[in-house]
């Protein structure tokens, strides 16, 4: 599929017709000006790696740590860190590895006026260049970013990178894999050990409707002579967990499923870094942006087949971890400056904020004022602390979810606050850059009449420079306020539903992956992280996918561990 296979053409892994994509829509959110809001999760083989933006970024030492699990420490997971990877980039090598399946570099094609313009700006609002933002420790800085691309301009999905080769090479004969499928359920047996799997064909791919309702009436089973393990990711995973009887027993009672074992927290804690998109206008060249493999302007099918450089790309050259000054934490009130104290000021390693520009545009083309190129800031949170759920109203696959996503739920609006303090920030590095020529006003907060803040439409270059701040009231921060509320969105980062934490701490499995009081059955996916990660949550999904298949090859006795390596 040309859309998993080029980096540049992922935006259309969002389009409503796409068929590896999840869309999970959200309960109606008063916090979110009353929307339903959208999350995209991957559907496919690869999981999230076949659509994702390939952003490759670690996490924290700090977070690795905070999850306080024996063998998921930071030091503890570096050698697995490194040995899924190649490294292309400028990073010292004491840090990463270079012999792995999965390529990491820059891909076919940089933006380079764009880039620099974003480094130059960043650098006269405070915040300096690193050539490497991954090494666990750096932060605060900006860096010139690496992907989960090949030097040839290839996604590195999981799929592509480590499934496909066995397939292919016919020395894996005891290797099955089954697509175009859904799990319905974990079988056990009267002792409560996983012995199965129930499944069903996936509706989306039947040949005709009337074979739909033969597909969810009849589900099939795979029996399961030593383990079972889900790795469905942090939306689908507490689902399986609960319609096979695991779970909260109010939740379980209500969907009329039997309980096999009580384990509350299943499908609590739901996390994601949720983000807002600011667009700008620019003076770039169609061929420094992929607007084009988006709105029809560019065609694809001769791009492939010219080997078009620029298909090599995610359009995000540039990105950084973000912390305030301490003037800026006492802007931000007395609560938030409570929270900073206890989270992040003696954690130097701890971003507030990351944020990253795309040179891509993700709304309607047809609606842009003119045919300037027009691209994306995006601001997240790297530790948010609004929280959600996600859980089964019934039996079946058709049966509606419960997902509250939670986001700005959090108490003294901190949540709010943090993306208040990434626009205004953002905002000075933009109207600071070579390639400024203003902000799209349909996007951005609606100012009251007089503000010193106001929307520029249109510039002919930068509008500050040095020292000078753009004067915001408490008007302003009511009209940023507003539109984040209005347009705060998902970072695809789904995380910590079925946490790998005590049991009598919310817990849902231990640190070897087991669920709680059943048997032979284990999860390993993004539901497991206890605590959040300061970064694209890809490496980290990566991360424990390695740190799983070493604790399963060890517990089957397929050989030692590679924990030392």
């Amino acid at each position: 599929m040309p859309e998993v296979v080029y980096p540049a053409l992922y935006p259309r892994n969002l389009f409503p017709t796409s068929k590896i994509t999840l869309f999970w829509q959200g309960n109606e959110s008063p916090q979110l000006a009353g929307r339903h809001p959208i999350v995209p999760s991957g559907g496919t083989l690869d999981g999230g790696s076949a659509m994702n933006r390939m952003v490759y970024t670690r996490g924290q030492r700090s977070d690795f740590d905070s999850w306080q699990a024996e063998g998921w420490s930071a030091n503890e997971l570096l050698p697995f860190l490194k040995k899924f990877e190649t490294y292309h980039g400028a990073g010292d090598k004491e840090h990463h590895g270079y012999d792995g399946p999965v390529n990491i570099s820059r891909g076919t094609f940089i933006a380079h006026r764009a880039e620099n313009s974003f480094i130059d700006a960043a650098k006269e609002v405070g915040y300096p260049e690193v050539k490497d933002l991954q090494t666990l420790d750096n932060n605060n800085a900006i860096e010139r970013y690496l992907r989960y691309v090949g030097p040839n301009g290839r996604r590195q999905d999981a799929a592509h990178r480590f499934l496909h080769p066995k397939l292919q090479s016919g020395e894996h004969p005891n290797l099955h894999v089954l697509v175009e499928k859904q799990v319905i359920k974990i079988l056990f047996d009267d002792n409560k050990r996983a012995v199965g799997v129930e499944y069903q064909t996936n509706p989306k791919f039947m040949p005709s409707p009337e074979f739909i309702a033969a597909g969810y009436t009849s589900p099939r089973t795979v029996c399961a002579s030593k383990m079972v393990i889900i790795s469905a990711g942090a939306n689908a995973t507490p689902l399986i967990l609960e319609r096979s009887g695991v779970g909260d027993p109010k939740i379980l009672e209500r969907a009329g499923i039997p309980v096999i074992e009580d384990l509350p927290s299943v499908g609590t804690d739901y996390q994601d870094h949720h983000l807002t998109l600011w667009t700008y206008r620019t003076n770039l060249s169609p061929r420094e942006c992929i607007n084009g493999f988006a709105d029809g302007r560019f065609d694809i099918a001769e791009a492939i087949r010219n080997g078009d450089e620029l298909l090599g790309t995610n359009a995000m050259d540039v990105q950084g971890k973000f912390r305030p000054t301490e003037e800026e934490v006492d802007g931000l009130g007395p609560e938030f400056r409570k929270a900073w104290d206890r989270d992040f000021k003696n954690a130097a390693d701890r971003p507030l904020m990351i944020m990253a520009m795309y040179l891509s545009y993700y709304g309607d083309h047809s609606s842009l004022p003119d045919d300037s190129e027009y691209v994306s800031m995006a601001n997240w949170t790297a530790y948010p602390y609004s929280r959600g759920h996600v859980h089964i109203t019934g039996p079946t696959m058709i049966d509606p979810v419960d997902f509250d996503v939670g986001w700005l739920k959090d108490p003294n609006d901190i949540d709010v606050k943090k993306h208040i303090w990434a626009y205004k920030i953002s905002r000075e590095i933009w109207r600071r850059m070579s390639i400024f020529r203003g902000e799209l006003a349909g996007n951005h907060p609606r100012f009251p009449a007089g503000s010193k803040a106001a929307v520029i439409e249109k510039a002919d270059g930068p509008v500050s420079k040095g020292n000078e701040r753009i004067q915001y009231s408490a008007e302003d921060d009511k009209a940023i306020e507003q539109r984040i509320r209005e347009i705060l969105s998902t970072t695809w980062h789904s995380l910590g539903t079925c946490k790998m934490r005590p049991r009598d701490k919310t817990g849902v499995a231990d640190n070897k992956l087991n669920v709680y009081g059943v048997n032979g059955l284990k999860l390993a996916d993004l539901s497991i992280p206890p605590e959040n990660v300061g970064a694209n949550t890809g490496n980290t999904a990566f991360v424990i996918g390695e740190r799983a298949a070493d604790i399963f090859i060890q517990e089957l006795g397929l050989r030692k561990s590679q924990a030392k390596l």
